[in-house]
């Protein structure tokens, strides 16, 4: 799942991500949030914000209940740190990602940054705010001071979806299965739009669309890839699916 920005979100959103949590603690294998979970997220040495405390708590539940959780950072939680490592127990990262989930070799990351043209000025930045002086420079500001500061900054790259309706990033997932053949399911976020679809390789591209618009993720077994709508219980249908050896999609419900 990804793109919930709660802190930004209403509490209804919250509730909602915090009830998959507690759903995926019973039941899942493992979790992976594919950034901006939260709208803003940095950590003082003894802070971090107060809007992302509940959430946070969920997934430290998450974790003690046994199943991993990984998160990629986005372009809005991109300054975690030791809370969520050893405070929470997840497993923080930045992306790309390459590794086998569930028997699929998946390439995956949060996808900001990858539209050639679009993306261009972003990519020159991203370096400054991801970088240890920043974060450093940073925390010298007060905590009540930081985070109105930063979600005023960032409102523009998440209240609506992507202007191309997702192409982009789907033009992306092309290059990235071109570019090893040997993947065969590649998974984005950040765009906002809900996808599921066979590229010409064969692999399966998937997003799992923005929780903050509507709730869906992707469900990854061994045989199947399946977006679905979380509708708070785990009798959600699925909205569209690809079983590994079969060449045709479900039906859209």
């Amino acid at each position: 799942m990804s793109d919930a920005h709660l802190g930004f979100a209403s509490r209804e959103v919250e509730r909602s991500v915090i009830g998959f949590f507690r759903h995926v603690a019973t039941t899942g294998g493992s979790l992976i949030v594919n950034g901006d979970l939260f709208e803003f997220w940095f950590e003082w040495r003894t802070v971090v914000p107060r809007s992302g405390f509940r959430a946070a708590a969920a997934l430290a539940d998450v974790v003690d209940a046994g199943v991993p959780v990984l998160m990629i950072a986005g372009n809005h939680d991109c300054w975690g740190g030791d809370i969520l490592r050893r405070d929470l127990g997840v497993d923080y990262r930045f992306g790309p990602l390459d590794e086998e989930i569930a028997g699929w070799r998946a390439h995956i990351e949060h996808g900001d940054g990858l539209r050639p043209i679009e993306d261009r000025k972003y990519r020159m930045i991203r370096p400054v705010l991801r970088s240890t002086l920043a974060m450093r420079a940073y925390r010298w500001l007060h905590p009540d001071l930081a985070t109105p500061l930063a979600t005023h900054s960032s409102g523009a790259s998440r209240t609506y979806a992507a202007r191309d309706g997702g192409r982009g990033l789907r033009d992306a997932a092309i290059r990235a299965a071109n570019a090893d053949p040997s993947r065969d399911l590649i998974v984005f976020g950040h765009s906002h739009v809900a996808t599921l679809e066979r590229l010409p390789t064969g692999a399966i591209y998937g997003n799992p669309g923005s929780w903050l618009d509507q709730p869906s993720y992707l469900r990854v077994t061994g045989d199947r890839v399946a977006l679905r709508e979380w509708t708070g219980s785990a009798e959600s249908a699925d909205l569209h699916a690809f079983d590994r050896a079969a060449e045709k999609a479900l039906p859209k419900l």
